[in-house]
């Protein structure tokens, strides 16, 4: 049964219209009234959603728009046992694209894009927002594809600067190359209960004096093993390696 991310209140019996996204993708499927989908909220649009999922039956296709009827709830969840943050400098090229989508499929609860010393793509005001907005959409197609019923938050895009400054309180880890860095499993082992802040770099990896700062504010440097991975493949084997300790 397709699945949509509806970031609204959904009650039982209601009628209501589809956000344009989920209209657009119900026409492209040639969908017809009387057909079931599945919707659910859980995410940013909606911060005090109850979570789980809906079933709805189409009623009305306009030219446009569609027009569904809400039906009963399933308090189901997929969310991973452990909730792991990810603050990451942002990789060139389309290759955000895919970590978001591949993160929000292992189950990551949020995602910071930052600018390091060392980023290539460095955004600022209109065009930070929209790849924003890009990223968040990514999120949520990876939800309704992957069975989540919660997005993950895409955070606007901050310095590593001024992010370490108001960084949430809660396990943190630095994804370090250094000799003194402990491996991610012996940290993992004593994380099972509370989040994880996990910081990783962009090509070419955080600058000496950046791995200081983050360590300066608390982070503990942890270790892939001997491999060097790519920016965009060292956090998700993280967050996988993580999520299966959990």
């Amino acid at each position: 049964m397709p699945r949509f991310y509806c970031p609204t209140a959904l009650i039982t019996g209601q009628t209501l219209l589809l956000p344009e996204g989920a209209s657009r993708h119900v026409q492209v499927l040639r969908m017809q009234p009387g057909e079931a989908i599945t919707l659910f909220n859980g995410g940013p649009g909606v911060p005090n959603s109850p979570g789980g999922e809906f079933v709805a039956t189409i009623t009305r296709m306009g030219r446009s728009d569609v027009e569904v009827m809400v039906g009963t709830h399933t308090a189901l969840e997929r969310e991973a046992p452990l909730q792991v943050h990810l603050a990451l400098g942002v990789p060139a090229n389309e290759r955000m694209d895919w970590l978001v989508e591949k993160a929000t499929e292992l189950g990551v609860a949020s995602i910071q894009p930052l600018t390091t010393e060392r980023s290539v793509l460095k955004l600022k005001g209109e065009r930070a927002e929209k790849k924003q907005a890009h990223w968040q959409g990514v999120a949520i197609a990876a939800c309704e594809q992957s069975g989540r019923n919660r997005v993950p938050l895409v955070y606007p895009l901050l310095t590593l600067p001024d992010w370490l400054q108001d960084c949430p309180v809660s396990a943190r880890l630095l994804l370090s190359l250094q000799p003194d860095s402990l491996p991610l499993m012996t940290k993992a082992s004593s994380a099972k209960s509370s989040p994880v802040v996990f910081l990783s770099g962009p090509e070419g990896g955080l600058s000496s004096a950046e791995e200081a700062a983050a360590r300066a504010h608390g982070f503990t440097p942890v270790s892939l093993g001997a491999r060097t991975l790519r920016a965009e493949t060292a956090p998700l084997a993280a967050l996988a390696a993580l999520t299966l300790v959990a």
